[in-house]
């Protein structure tokens, strides 16, 4: 089963911030106009886009916006107290992903490379080969294998890692304490804290993309509809009226969905006005 569209990272969602990639190659954000995470003005060429997220329970606003270009380059901004923006050598890159004071970039010939905070053990993926996909949670990092196969390092206090027995794999998404994925029937993996939906995603089936927030999972199906479970504290999972929707993009407590005419819909927190993209237009390539 295929993606409704090649539409993944066409949107990206953090805490207090939003990215949409536009056709044209620029790029838009809503949240505090000010903010270092939204200062992308002046690229050019991006045609992929992710949010570094700060777990809703941080004290801190801090995060960051990353962009690949269509030459496989890459671009970031934002807070970079661990060196997660320091990308600009990087080449060759084909896919792209931040997570908390982190960012992985996938290159052509399958393997890794992180930037950014190693504590944890989420930057540890130099060894990993054959890699067609990558997520950033908050601490840990997630690949799936081109064979289909999932691996992942950092933290595991949850179990978010333990996904060495999946196969026929996709896509994966990955948020605090939790890992999801979508197979090639359709359906959706679980591992992590039960509390972000793990009940519920399990029964999901013809599912097209998958998203994870800090502690709340949404799936659009490949009819368009769009489904959330887990977290639902600021509103993030009040979804089940949207329709037409190619992608989905999951914040820490917000929700994106990028409709089919281009239009993004959004839930959840809106403290930052990062839920503020009525008036975005991201034409589908």
């Amino acid at each position: 089963m295929a993606l409704l569209h090649d539409t993944r990272s066409v949107i990206a969602a953090g805490r207090r911030h939003s990215v949409g990639s536009r056709s044209d190659g620029s790029v838009m954000t809503a949240g505090i106009p000010k903010a270092p995470e939204c200062g992308v003005g002046t690229w050019k060429d991006i045609v992929a886009v992710a949010a570094g997220n700060v777990h809703t329970f941080s004290n801190t606003g801090r995060s960051h916006t990353v962009g690949l270009r269509a030459d496989g380059t890459v671009v970031a901004v934002g807070w970079n107290g661990d060196g997660q923006c320091d990308v600009a050598d990087w080449e060759g890159i084909v896919g792209i992903a931040a997570g908390w004071r982190r960012t992985l970039a996938v290159h052509a010939d399958g393997t890794v490379h992180a930037a950014g905070r190693e504590k944890e053990g989420a930057c540890n993926v130099s060894t990993w080969r054959e890699i067609v996909a990558v997520a950033a949670g908050d601490w840990h990092s997630v690949g799936v294998r081109a064979d289909g196969s999932v691996t992942a390092v950092g933290v595991n206090r949850r179990g978010q890692c333990q996904v060495a027995g999946w196969r026929n794999v996709r896509a994966v998404a990955a948020g605090y304490l939790h890992t999801v994925a979508v197979t090639e029937d359709g359906r959706v993996l679980f591992a992590g804290d039960a509390s972000c939906g793990s009940a519920q995603v399990s029964k999901w089936r013809d599912v097209a993309g998958v998203s994870a927030g800090s502690s709340h999972t949404v799936a659009v199906d490949i009819r368009g509809r769009v489904w959330a479970a887990g977290d639902d504290s600021r509103g993030q999972c009040d979804v089940s009226s949207w329709r037409e929707v190619v992608a989905v993009a999951a914040g820490s407590a917000h929700t994106l969905g990028l409709r089919e005419d281009g239009v993004v819909l959004a839930v959840g927190n809106n403290d930052h006005g990062q839920c503020d993209t009525t008036t975005w237009q991201l034409r589908l390539r």
